[in-house]
C-alpha cells in the first residue's frame, strides 16, 4: 500500500483555491478511481495520465487499484489543470520520484498524450495566490503559463516543456535538471511597450467633446457620446485611453489575471490598460460574464480599462441594463445553482449613438425623415436608470467640409494626458481614489463647495428635477474640473460647468 500527496489550485472565478491531490495504490482487482467533484474534463485525465506516462517511458500501475481523491471534496475542478499533479502522484505513490521533495511545491498542467504539458487558464491568478499565501511555494506549469505566472513580484516559477522534466527533477537520485526545466525570474511589470494608442491629434475641431474627454480621463467618468454619424464619435472613443494614466503594479496584475483566466493575455501588452468594443449583438453573458463554470465577460476583461459600447440602442435591453449594478459597485456577481464568482469590473464606460433611427435628428439641413414617434422609441431603448449613472452626456455634430480639409491638427494627447494625471494625483493626495469612486460621506467631506456654489447647485437641481444620483455625479464631475484647474474648493463656475453635461438629452457641449 502507498500513498501520496500533491498540491495544486483550481479556479472559481478568479479565486485560485488550494487542492490536495491525493493518490493511494493497493493491491486488487486493477481499476483507476476519481473522487472529488470531478467535471468531464477532470475524469477524461485518467485516459491522459496514463497515456502520458506509459510513452515516457515510465511505469504505470496497471495490475493495482488507483483512488485519486481530489481535496476539499465540495469544490468544483474542471479543465486539464490536475493532469500533472494526478501522473506525478501515481509516480510518487508508486516510488518512481521521491514523495518527501513534492513539499512546498505545487503543480498544474495538461498532459498530452505523449507526456508533453500544454498550457492552462489563470496561470496568473495561481501566481498572485501563492503571493498571498507566502514566498516560499514554488510553482511548476507548462510553456505559456509559466511567464504569465512570473509577472508576479518574487514569484518562484518553474517550466517544464514534458513530464520527464519534472521527473527528472524530483527523481530519488540527484542528478542534473534536464534542458526543459528552466526557472524564470520574475519579470519586470514596467518594462513593456505601450500600445500605440491613436492620438488626439488627429480629431479636427470638436473643442467640447475634447474637453469632456479630458474631464472624463481625469476623473474616471462615465461617458454618452450623442451625434450623427460620421461626425467623430467613434474616432473619440477610441482616443480616451490614451489619455489615462499608467496602472500601478497591482491594478495590472489584476487585470492581467482576469484576461488570462480568458484566455487573451497577451505579453506583449502586460501593464497596458485594457480597451474593450463588443460588437452590439453581444449578448448579457457576454458582457457582465457567465457560463459553467463563470467566466468573466467584457466588463471585467476591461477591468481598469476602457469598455466601449457603439451604437448603444442596438444592444440588447437586457444586456444594457446588466450594467446598472458594475457601474456602482465596480464588481459583478454571477450566481448559479450550484456556483457563484465574483469578478472585479471596474471600467469606464463611453458609449455612442445617433439621436434618431437615421441619424439626422436636429440637422440643420432637414435629412430626417423619422416621425417623432420614431425618435422618442429609439431613443426610450435606453432607459432612464441607465442614463443616470453615465456622468457625460456629449453632442458631437458634423464638421463642414472647409473644417475637416483646412484646420490644422488638434491638440496631441501627450498634453491632455499629463493635465489629466496631474488632476488625478491631486484627487489621490486629497482622497485616497479617483473622483467617481467616491460615495457616501467621502463626497461631503472631499467636495469642498463653496457656499455660493452649493446654493446654486440646490436651486438647479430643484428647477432640472435632479435625482440623488444625478445630483452626487453632478458634483463629482465638478471636483473633477475644479482639479483640473488646479483649485482646493469646488466654485460655480466649476459646478455649470459640470451640470451643462448633464442638462439634456443630446445637449450640445
Amino acid at each position: 500500500m502507498a500513498l501520496s500527496t500533491v498540491h495544486s489550485r483550481v479556479l472559481v472565478g478568479l479565486q485560485a483555491h488550494a487542492v490536495e491531490v491525493e493518490v493511494h495504490l493497493a493491491n486488487g482487482l486493477p481499476l483507476f478511481t476519481l473522487v472529488g467533484l470531478a467535471d468531464t474534463e477532470v475524469k477524461e485525465a485518467r485516459e491522459r495520465v496514463r497515456s502520458a506516462i506509459v510513452n515516457a517511458g515510465l511505469t504505470f500501475p496497471h495490475n493495482q487499484r488507483i483512488t485519486v481523491n481530489l481535496a476539499p471534496a465540495d469544490l468544483p475542478k474542471d479543465s486539464g489543470r490536475l493532469d500533472l499533479p494526478m501522473a506525478l502522484g501515481i509516480l510518487a505513490a508508486s516510488g518512481q520520484i521521491d514523495a518527501a521533495r513534492l513539499v512546498g511545491w505545487e503543480f498544474a498542467g495538461e498532459l498530452s498524450l505523449s507526456g508533453a504539458l500544454r498550457p492552462v487558464r489563470g496561470a496568473l491568478a495561481m501566481g498572485l495566490a501563492l503571493r498571498r499565501a507566502g514566498p516560499t511555494t514554488r510553482l511548476v506549469l507548462p510553456p505559456g503559463s509559466a511567464e504569465e505566472a512570473a509577472l508576479v513580484p518574487d514569484a518562484q516559477v518553474f517550466r517544464a516543456q514534458h513530464l520527464l522534466d519534472v521527473v527528472q527533477a524530483f527523481a530519488p537520485s540527484d542528478g542534473a535538471p534536464s534542458e526543459g526545466w528552466v526557472r524564470l525570474r520574475g519579470q519586470n511589470p514596467w518594462v513593456h511597450q505601450a500600445p500605440p494608442w491613436p492620438d488626439m491629434a488627429d480629431v479636427k475641431g470638436h473643442s467640447g467633446p475634447k474637453r469632456a474627454m479630458e474631464i472624463a480621463a481625469a476623473g474616471g467618468h462615465s461617458l454618452l457620446l450623442v451625434g450623427p454619424p460620421g461626425s467623430g464619435k467613434s474616432m473619440l472613443a477610441q482616443r480616451l485611453v490614451g489619455l489615462l494614466p499608467a496602472l500601478a503594479v497591482d491594478d495590472a496584475l489584476e487585470s492581467a489575471a482576469i484576461a488570462s483566466l480568458a484566455g487573451r493575455l497577451d505579453l506583449q501588452r502586460w501593464g497596458c490598460r485594457p480597451y474593450c468594443a463588443p460588437h452590439h449583438t453581444a449578448s448579457a453573458v457576454a458582457l457582465v460574464g457567465g457560463g459553467s463554470p463563470p467566466r468573466p465577460g467584457e466588463i471585467s476583461l476591461a477591468h481598469r480599462g476602457v469598455l466601449f459600447l457603439d451604437e448603444l440602442p442596438e444592444f440588447p435591453r437586457s444586456a444594457l441594463e446588466a450594467l446598472r449594478e458594475p457601474l456602482e459597485t465596480g464588481t459583478i456577481t454571477i450566481a448559479r445553482a450550484a456556483r457563484r464568482a465574483e469578478f472585479p469590473a471596474r471600467f469606464q464606460l463611453v458609449a455612442a449613438m445617433n439621436p434618431c433611427p437615421c441619424g439626422h435628428a436636429g440637422s440643420m439641413d432637414g435629412r430626417c425623415r423619422c416621425t417623432p414617434d420614431q425618435v422618442v422609441r429609439y431613443q426610450q431603448k435606453i432607459s432612464g436608470p441607465l442614463l443616470d449613472r453615465i456622468d457625460l452626456h456629449i453632442h458631437v455634430s458634423n464638421l463642414s467640409a472647409e473644417e475637416l480639409l483646412h484646420q490644422a491638427p488638434g491638440e496631441a494627447s501627450a498634453p491632455i494626458a499629463e493635465r489629466s494625471a496631474a488632476a488625478r494625483a491631486r484627487a489621490w493626495q486629497r482622497q485616497g481614489c479617483s473622483n467617481t469612486a467616491l460615495q457616501g460621506q467621502a463626497i461631503d467631506a472631499h467636495a469642498q463647495l463653496d457656499p455660493a456654489a452649493s446654493q446654486w447647485l440646490q436651486r438647479a437641481a430643484t428647477r432640472l428635477g435632479l435625482s440623488g444620483r444625478s445630483t452626487h455625479r453632478t458634483l463629482k464631475v465638478a471636483r473633477t474640473i475644479a482639479d483640473l484647474a488646479g483649485s482646493e474648493r469646488v466654485s460655480t463656475a466649476h459646478m455649470a460647468e459640470a451640470l451643462q453635461y448633464r442638462s439634456g438629452w443630446g445637449q450640445r457641449a
